[in-house]
């Protein structure tokens, strides 16, 4: 019966959504202008135009995504608009939405009571936890886990920046790199055929380096900026209060959530359903609807109290929605030239990556996935370099076993390098404002990322690499 369901819908659809994608090959790089004016504004904006930002941010995404829209439909026809945007919506940006609102809800309702000291080693040690938890929970569920804890524990200090700048690369983005439920990038490849435990076998030792590493680094800047707080701040933070946890059903649900993640991958009905030309298929439809239904027994069962004593509410969720719709649909055409390789605008760049022999060149790889993946979306950047280095799982995992780990770590690793390069960097970013961390701009960031990350990146490629 779902299956003559899926027929109906696919028969049912007009002949224009169900028509061939458009030919990237002969797209000019002025498509991918809108995306690039995106980015821009939200580098520039919150530098330069603070309250016009604040205020309007969703209007100017709107703006810049209309502005890719009305010449793609006036080249390439409605049929194709409405393709390529029914694409981004549901093979992409409802299910990474409801995800990142599933695990938003469920960890908003967990409260971290207690009057945590903020010193440097009860620091590291919340750091190492949700490192260690992003992995099982994904960066997303982690980062809203322990994020609020934190902050609390740290709202009394002087100098507290470079704490929230730490969690967000190691929580929000390296400590997912263990597993294919940590990071978005590697589930993908889980769903292309990528066993579990060679994610887990190759990706420990990476992971493992970059966590000591960046724990090391963060103990002793963190007691540097500790041993200049004055009097009155290390007075009122050094009482410390019985830790307790309230909301623990939330857990059951974040088990909940994680269950059908694997579900999704696990499960093959064999029911497609195609939606305005977009395959969409029965196991990812029921992992999504899982993850509404988890979300709203989670707020009804957890007492409003709570909540509110977790400063929690809609604003971080509802400002990476807006920003990522935009992102998602502008980013359509820059993903599909770099998809088309040597046949498209990024011919130069995709020569860059192989040899005279046309073999990958990993460490090529590495930066090119990673530098991609900190300024696009670091899912669809994964999956344009799992193809283009074979996109064959079997043979990713053996003989160019290397090349799937540049990948993998490039795409995960790499996205901590700006606050766009993973959505719970920007979650992150926005909660910390909320409760008056001033964190820097966009170019602010970068320069400490890129100061502190770079370095590592240079010891990956001399490890692994080379």
């Amino acid at each position: 019966m779902l299956k003559k369901l899926g027929l109906l819908a696919t028969l049912t659809l007009p002949l224009s959504a169900q028509a061939a994608g458009f030919d990237a090959s002969q797209m000019s790089l002025l498509w991918g202008l809108p995306f690039a004016c995106i980015l821009l504004s939200i580098a520039l904006f919150p530098l330069f135009a603070p309250h016009i930002w604040h205020h309007s941010f969703g209007k100017i995404t709107a703006f810049w995504t209309i502005l890719f829209l009305a010449p793609f439909t006036f080249v390439y026809g409605m049929g194709e608009t409405v393709h390529t945007v029914a694409h981004a919506l549901l093979a992409e940006y409802i299910p990474f939405i409801l995800l990142l609102w599933a695990l938003f809800t469920v960890s908003g309702g967990i409260l971290v009571k207690g009057n945590i000291q903020g010193s440097a080693k009860t620091n590291v040690i919340i750091l190492a936890l949700g490192t260690f938890l992003a992995s099982i929970m994904g960066t997303t569920g982690a980062a809203m886990l322990l994020i609020r804890p934190l902050l609390r524990a740290n709202e009394n200090r002087q100098h507290k920046v470079h704490v929230v700048v730490f969690f967000i690369f190691l929580v929000a983005n390296i400590g997912g790199g263990l597993t294919p439920l940590g990071d978005p990038p590697l589930f993908l490849g889980f769903l292309k055929g990528v066993d579990f435990m060679w994610t887990v076998k190759h990706m420990m030792m990476p992971v493992l380096i970059s966590s000591v590493v960046l724990l090391t680094v963060f103990y002793f800047i963190d007691r540097h900026f500790w041993k200049k707080e004055d009097a009155a701040t290390s007075e009122t933070v050094s009482s410390d209060e019985k830790i307790s946890i309230e909301g623990k059903l939330n857990f059951v649900w974040l088990i909940g959530i994680i269950a059908a993640v694997l579900m999704s991958g696990m499960w093959k009905s064999g029911v497609e359903f195609n939606i305005l030309g977009t395959p969409v298929s029965l196991q990812n439809i029921v992992r999504d609807v899982i993850f509404i239904i988890i979300g709203i027994v989670s707020l009804k069962t957890t007492a409003k109290s709570l909540r509110e004593a977790n400063d929690f509410n809609w604003g971080p969720i509802q400002e990476v929605g807006k920003l990522f719709l935009g992102i998602f649909i502008t980013i359509a055409p820059v993903l599909a030239m770099l998809k088309v390789g040597s046949d498209g605008a990024f011919a130069g760049l995709v020569a860059l990556a192989h040899d005279a022999q046309g073999q990958p060149i990993n460490s090529v790889y590495f930066w090119m996935s990673g530098i991609l993946s900190a300024f696009l979306d670091n899912a669809p950047t994964y999956l344009v370099f799992f193809n283009l280095a074979s996109g064959d799982a079997v043979e990713l995992m053996t003989t160019l076993e290397t090349t799937l780990l540049a990948v993998s770590m490039g795409s995960v690793f790499m996205g901590a390098l700006s606050y766009i390069g993973n959505a719970p960097n920007f979650m992150v970013k926005a909660i910390a404002e909320q409760n008056r961390v001033k964190m820097p701009s966009f170019f602010g960031y970068m320069a400490w990322s890129f100061g502190i990350l770079v370095p590592l990146f240079i010891l990956h490629t001399l490890i692994f690499f080379i």
